[in-house]
């Protein structure tokens, strides 16, 4: 796993796809935001943003689906109430969109994460110590990686 310094690229890039999001699916109104590490100033990361659009009903691909992949995003996870848009393989991927139900557990808990990391310093340098040992440890494991973190983020979000 490579983590990099914070970047004033990666608030462009979010506004950028962020914009361009918005426009693609305005019949929608859909409520597009920064989540994860590099929506979090001062916070390393992989140098990929992480986007959270909230629609009506995920579960109606047929509304969202064509728009995103005519901005070059492809489908790659589909979850119960959620969705998983990137770059198709091959391509840069500075980008990852997340498409859940505007209202949902996953909308919340993705906003209160990003949302405490940001009001609490001492919080979010605990995730990078985490994330750097984590990323020593784990390597390329994406999987691991990922359940490395989660005890951490269920901790922060239930406050204990």
């Amino acid at each position: 796993m490579e983590l990099h310094p914070p970047s004033p690229d990666w608030l462009r890039v979010a506004d950028h796809w962020a914009a361009a999001i918005r426009r693609e699916l305005s019949p929608l109104t859909p409520r597009v935001e920064h989540i994860g590490s590099t929506a979090v100033p001062g916070l390393l990361a992989k140098p990929v943003v992480d986007l959270q659009v909230s629609v009506p009903d995920v579960d109606d691909e047929a509304s969202y689906r064509p728009a995103l992949e005519t901005l070059g995003l492809v489908l790659r996870a589909r979850e119960p109430g959620h969705r998983f848009f990137r770059p198709p393989t091959g391509q840069p991927r500075t980008v990852h969109v997340h498409v859940c139900a505007r209202g949902s557990t996953w909308e919340r808990d993705h906003l209160a994460f990003r949302d405490r990391l940001r009001a609490r310093p001492e919080v979010a340098a605990a995730y990078a110590a985490l994330k750097q040992h984590l990323a020593a440890t784990v390597g390329h494991d994406r999987v691991a990686y990922t359940e490395g973190k989660s005890a951490f983020v269920r901790s922060v979000l239930t406050g204990s």
